[in-house]
């Protein structure tokens, strides 16, 4: 019995302090000045910030607060790091004299953060670890992008502030939000042209999101209207079965076999012409009330 409970306090203990055995936890440790973070937030950078280490990179973080931060991203990168950090507080230049490019400045004011990138060059990695408000999120972002070099990344943390009162949140404005908004972005260029491609669109190759982390990889190469393409091979017109004996079935074979005939019969092709628009209207409303049986899964 004591030996069951031991495994199952060990087994417990390793699962809520997994963080102590990660790389970016022990540079965190090593850091002799203060520097705040979630213990979760650790897993993760060494997830999406390993191919970054020990290269030649341009680091940005947003918000050094008591500047633990950047003697933690130096020791976690390696000596070939440039590790810069920006922030509103003006006594955060005292950090210089370690060897740091220090600038101050609001994220938010779009003018300053763009001629601040335009000074620093391009840049490999920037984290957000700002003021953490809905602006200072998606206008980093947005007003970043440009500046980020090809399979760098922007990396916004503290994003449960989306759900606190103190932030003016839950809001359809929400950082969070705005996330979801680019999930649909890049899923639409699928529809659209790349000249009508916004920012995001353009850049944004991928979002990775982890617990109050929002990892978005900026790849203009690959950020390309997303085309249908067939390789040509024999096909033996196999049935569509996704909607199999329901009245979308029903309905859709009805549809398919009317044209397939029209093209034998001028009187079925007009039948079709007429039943055509009613057809697809109505398998659209009878997927759509479908639609019911996935609510218990959207529920809060």
């Amino acid at each position: 019995m004591l030996f069951l409970l031991s495994f199952f306090f060990t087994f417990f203990l390793r699962q809520t302090m997994s963080h102590l055995s990660t790389d970016s936890y022990k540079s965190f440790k090593k850091s002799k000045y203060r520097t705040i973070k979630y213990t979760t937030y650790f897993s993760t950078y060494d997830e999406i910030f390993r191919p970054y280490r020990n290269k030649k990179i341009i680091f940005l973080e947003i918000g050094v607060f008591d500047g633990g931060s950047l003697f933690m991203w130096r020791d976690f990168f390696g000596p070939k790091a440039e590790i810069i950090g920006m922030d509103l507080n003006p006594e955060a230049k005292k950090w210089e004299k370690f060897g740091f490019k220090i600038f101050i400045g609001d994220q938010a004011d779009q003018e300053f953060l763009k001629r601040t990138l335009k000074k620093i060059g391009p840049v490999d990695i920037l984290l957000d670890d700002g003021g953490h408000t809905n602006h200072q999120q998606i206008l980093t972002l947005i007003n970043s992008i440009h500046y980020i070099k090809e399979n760098g990344l922007v990396v916004i943390e503290d994003c449960h502030t989306s759900y606190m009162r103190r932030y003016g949140n839950p809001s359809f404005f929400s950082f969070i939000n705005y996330s979801k908004k680019i999930i649909d972005d890049i899923n639409k260029r699928f529809f659209i042209s790349k000249s009508s491609f916004n920012i995001p669109q353009k850049n944004i190759y991928s979002i990775s999101f982890y617990d109050s982390i929002v990892a978005f990889k900026v790849n203009r190469k690959l950020s390309q209207p997303n085309k249908f393409i067939d390789n040509g091979g024999v096909s033996s017109d196999p049935k569509d079965f996704r909607y199999d004996r329901t009245l979308i079935g029903f309905f859709t074979d009805l549809r398919l076999n009317l044209k397939k005939k029209s093209k034998k019969s001028v009187a079925i092709k007009l039948i079709y012409k007429i039943l055509k628009p009613f057809l697809i209207f109505l398998n659209f409303i009878l997927i759509k009330i479908s639609f019911i049986n996935l609510l218990t899964y959207f529920k809060k």
